[in-house]
């Protein structure tokens, strides 16, 4: 049997498909970043000034962009995937589904280069569930400014990641 390069590309897509798919949130954790994000559909300047959009997307945004709802879910399923890339390239202990959805919050908002340097992420690595947890209390400043958004969002997200720590074997 011949292989066409049409049912090549078909199946190429549907590995990509599947290795996309790997790095999103659960359906709670993908609602919990629509909830802390709201959606806005006009872009605006976010708490440091970056033009963003939909559900926190700031990547090609530029002030008086308009987008649909679909449009927007379509850029946040792309978010959470670079952000769950993020998280999965750095982290290197096994990660309860409650723990990479708070931490794939987490990098959503701030970025994966935090991320990467965070003394969180050191923690994590080293075994501290407890301790990397504790981290998230750490990042509620926006240029200097302690803002409450971000004071709910830590917290939600690490009651989320802790709810891991109980069972956690790194």
């Amino acid at each position: 049997m011949r292989t066409t390069n049409k049912q090549l590309v078909a199946g190429a897509g549907i590995v990509l498909l599947a290795l996309a798919s790997a790095f999103l949130p659960s359906d709670t954790g993908l609602q919990e970043i629509k909830r802390h994000e709201g959606v806005r559909t006009v872009a605006y300047l976010d708490a440091v000034q970056v033009p963003t959009i939909c559900w926190g997307s700031t990547r090609g945004v530029y002030l008086g962009q308009r987008a649909t709802l679909a449009q927007c879910e379509h850029m946040l399923k792309q978010d959470v995937t670079y952000a769950g890339v993020g998280v999965a390239k750095h982290t290197h202990v096994k990660l309860t589904q409650e723990q990479y959805d708070a931490l794939v919050s987490f990098v959503f908002n701030l970025g994966e280069t935090q991320y990467r340097k965070s003394t969180l992420l050191r923690k994590l690595n080293a075994g501290d569930c407890w301790g990397a947890a504790a981290e998230f209390d750490r990042w509620v400043f926006a240029k200097g400014k302690r803002l409450k958004g971000l004071v709910k969002r830590r917290a939600a997200e690490r009651k989320l990641f802790e709810g891991g720590c109980v069972s956690w074997v790194s």
